[in-house]
Parts: C-alpha cells; structure tokens; sequence
C-alpha cells in the first residue's frame, strides 16, 4: 500500500491538478492547442532531452544491453497491436492513435521519479531508464509523425521535411558527443536550457488539459479500455518475458520491466494534436491510464520482488 499512496500522491495527484489547470485555462481563455504543441516539440521536449542525456552516466554496455532490450520490445508491441487493429478493424487515424497510444508511454516525468523511488536512487537503474527515455523521446518524433502521415498519404518528402526539422533528432547526438568529449556548455547558454527543460511537464500536462477541456467528452470506452490493457497489462508481461529470454537478471531485469509497465505518453497527444488524428481518443487514454496506473504499476512493483 505504501507504493499505492506514493504513485496516488506523488504520480497521479499532481499530474491531475496540473491537467485541471489546463482545462480551466481553455474554458475560460479559449488557448490555442496547436501553438502549445509546437512549443512542446520544437522548444521543451529538445531542451529537457539534451540536459538529462548530458548529465547522465551511461557505460556503453549498459547502453548497448538497453537498447537491444528496447529494440526488442518495441517490435513485440507493435506486432501485438497491429494484430488488434486488424481484428478490430480500425481505419483512418484510429490506426495510428491506437498504435501509438501503446508504443509510446511515459518514460520521462513518470517512470523517472518511479524507478528512483523504487530503486532509492540507485544511478544505475537511472542510467537505464534515461537511455528508454532517450529512445522514447526519439522515436514519437520520428516514427510516430511518420506514421500519422502516412496514414493519411501525404507526400512523403512533405514528411521527411517535417521530421527533420525536429530538434530532438539533432539533440541526442549532440548530447552525447559533448558528454563524450567532456565538452561543457557555457552558463550563460545552459541557463536558459535549464529553465526551459524545468518548465516541460508543466507545458505537456497543461497542453494535454486544453486538449481536454476542448473535448466534448464522448468517452470511446471500450477502445480506451482496450488500449489501456495492452499498455498497462500487456506491455510490462512483455518485458518480463523479454527480460527471461535474454538471460538478464537482478537489478537491471527489475529496471527493465518497471519501464515497460507506465502509461501512456503526453507524445501520443502531442502527435494527435499537431497532425489531428483522433486527439480526443489520444487525450482520453493518456487520461484514464494514468490514473489506472497508480493500481497497475503497484502491482508489478509488488511483483518484481520475486525476480532474482
């Protein structure tokens, strides 16, 4: 129960005020949703990804561990709910926004303070969860805004341009070749860079309440269900499964699974917002996850004490 009241407390409640906020905001300002996108893509979500990536410690075996880890997971899970999009017979933007509601989860502002609460700030659990959000904060950017145009057959060159305007892609190569070469950044430079990655949950969540607030909330519950199962249930099995079949064991197994077991990410409305596809059903499902999380995530961590 202790885990239950801290996630409830720590996780949930503020993240709740925070997107209550935003509600309030647009009922009574009418706040345009698109420009708050843009400045969660092109400003916050950069920022904040260079300065954990820069500040972090990662060996290069724990990197290259990781990432086979995550490669094989996101494979799995995408092979998981494409098979449910076919039998469920989705079309149009549905496609993508259940795609992405289940590939995409909340690896930065959630399952950070997670794993340091259930690891008491061990920085090698850390190491391992920054590189899943450096990856989680990739691919959205990447494949996701692929996906939703794609979808919707724009051109493809139309599409390419648009993702490699991005920041973020030119963010984590910086990131790491400058930690690599123990090059510093100027305090008048990183000044700003702090203040602005310090204001992006705040900026996400607030987006993500006008988003909410300019629904007209005809909930989708069985298809928000269904995403939350595969999310929530499915995808920590997953990684308990993967975790087995690599032979990985002890801290790194339990670090692994807990960052396969948190909800969906703010990215997934970002992308539904910027590109409408379905961002009432985006919004509906990062919403309701969260909030189901506190239950699910507490069960997979009173679980993993059972993992060698």
């Amino acid at each position: 129960m202790t885990y239950f009241w801290h996630i409830l407390l720590n996780n949930v409640i503020p993240l709740t005020i925070m997107i209550g906020i935003g509600i309030i905001l647009y009922r009574a300002f009418k706040l345009d949703i698109k420009t708050l996108s843009k400045l969660n893509f092109y400003l916050f979500s950069p920022a904040i990804v260079f300065k954990m990536l820069y500040e972090s410690t990662i060996s290069l075996g724990v990197l290259l561990q990781t990432l086979l880890f995550f490669a094989i997971f996101f494979a799995a899970m995408f092979l998981i709910v494409e098979l449910v999009i076919r039998i469920r017979g989705y079309r149009g933007g549905m496609v993508p926004a259940m795609r992405n509601s289940v590939i995409f989860y909340n690896s930065a502002n959630y399952a950070l303070p997670l794993n340091q609460l259930v690891f008491v700030g061990d920085t090698f659990t850390l190491s391992i969860q920054i590189i899943i959000m450096m990856m989680q904060s990739l691919l959205p950017n990447t494949y996701g805004i692929y996906s939703v145009n794609a979808q919707k057959k724009a051109d493809l060159r139309a599409t390419m341009k648009t993702i490699f305007t991005l920041p973020v892609i030119y963010i984590i190569p910086i990131a790491f070749f400058m930690r690599g070469f123990d090059i510093s950044v100027p305090d008048p430079i990183y000044a700003p860079i702090n203040y602005v990655s310090n204001a992006f949950i705040a900026t996400a969540l607030l987006t993500l309440g006008v988003q909410l607030g300019s629904m007209k909330w005809q909930f989708n519950f069985s298809d928000v269900m269904l995403s939350n199962v595969l999310r929530l249930c499915v995808g920590p099995a997953v990684g308990f499964l993967i975790v087995w079949a690599m032979g990985i064991d002890g801290l790194m197994a339990k670090a692994l699974i807990l960052s396969c077991a948190v909800p969906t990410s703010l990215s997934s409305v970002l992308i539904a917002v910027e590109y409408d596809s379905e961002p009432e059903f985006a919004s509906q499902v990062v919403f309701s996850s969260t909030i189901f999380s506190i239950f699910t995530v507490t069960l997979v961590i009173y679980l993993l004490q059972f993992i060698g």
